[in-house]
C-alpha cells in the first residue's frame, strides 16, 4: 500500500463518472420573526432552564432560586456577588473540582439551536465545563437566527478560546441510557438580560 497521496490519486482515477457539484443557492438559512421568542423554544427543548432579568444585578437572586442548595459558586463576573470562589484567582484548575454552580457571560445567542457563543474570560475556563450546574448570562439584544449569522459576529477574545454551548451534558452512548452530565454540566441556567 503506498502513501496517502498515491491512494487518494488512485481513488479518483478510478472514478468511472464525474458529477457536477450541486447548487447551494436554494440553501437559505432559516430567519425567525422573533429570534428571541425562538431562542426561548428551542434552549427549553435542548434542556436549559430560561429566566430572564432587568439586568446583570438581578442574576444572584435567579441562582439562588434556581440552585438554594449549592455551596460552592464560581464566577469571575463582578455582578455575582455570592460567588465562592473566582476562576481568575485559583491557582489551578483542580481548584473548581466540585463546583456546585459556574456563571459565565455569553455574547451571543442562536435561536436555530440555542447555543451560546461563550468566550474565555476568565482565567481558568474549566469552570464552563467542571461545574455541576452552569449559568450563563446572556443580554437578550444579541440573539441571532441562525448560525450563519452568528459566524459573522463571533469575535475570538485574546485568549485564543472560545466555544458555543448549549444546554447540558447529554450522552446516549453508554448502554444506550440517557445520561446527563457525563462530560459537563448537568444542568444550565440561561438568564437573559434585558437592558444589556
Amino acid at each position: 500500500m503506498g502513501n496517502r497521496k498515491d491512494i487518494i490519486e488512485r481513488c479518483r482515477e478510478a472514478i468511472a463518472e464525474r458529477l457536477p457539484r450541486p447548487s447551494l443557492d436554494d440553501l437559505r438559512p432559516t430567519v425567525y420573526a422573533d429570534p428571541l421568542e425562538q431562542f426561548k423554544i428551542t434552549s427549553t427543548a435542548m434542556g436549559s432552564r430560561v429566566e430572564t432579568a432587568a439586568s446583570a444585578s438581578e442574576a444572584d437572586a435567579i441562582i439562588r432560586r434556581a440552585y438554594p442548595d449549592a455551596q460552592l459558586i464560581a464566577s469571575a463576573l463582578p455582578e455575582i456577588t455570592i460567588a465562592t470562589r473566582n476562576p481568575d484567582t485559583v491557582e489551578s484548575a483542580q481548584a473548581l473540582n466540585g463546583t456546585d454552580v459556574g456563571v459565565v457571560r455569553g455574547t451571543l445567542g442562536v435561536a436555530e439551536n440555542g447555543c451560546i457563543w461563550v468566550p474565555q474570560t476568565m482565567k481558568e475556563r474549566d469552570v464552563c465545563f467542571i461545574s455541576e450546574n452552569l449559568v450563563v448570562l446572556l443580554p437578550a439584544s444579541c440573539v441571532v437566527s441562525n448560525m450563519h449569522e452568528a459566524y459573522a459576529r463571533v469575535k475570538v477574545p485574546e485568549s485564543g478560546y472560545a466555544t458555543f454551548i448549549a444546554g447540558p451534558s447529554k450522552t446516549a452512548d453508554i448502554a444506550q441510557v440517557l445520561v446527563t452530565g457525563a462530560q459537563a454540566a448537568r444542568t444550565m441556567t440561561v438568564i437573559l438580560l434585558e437592558n444589556e
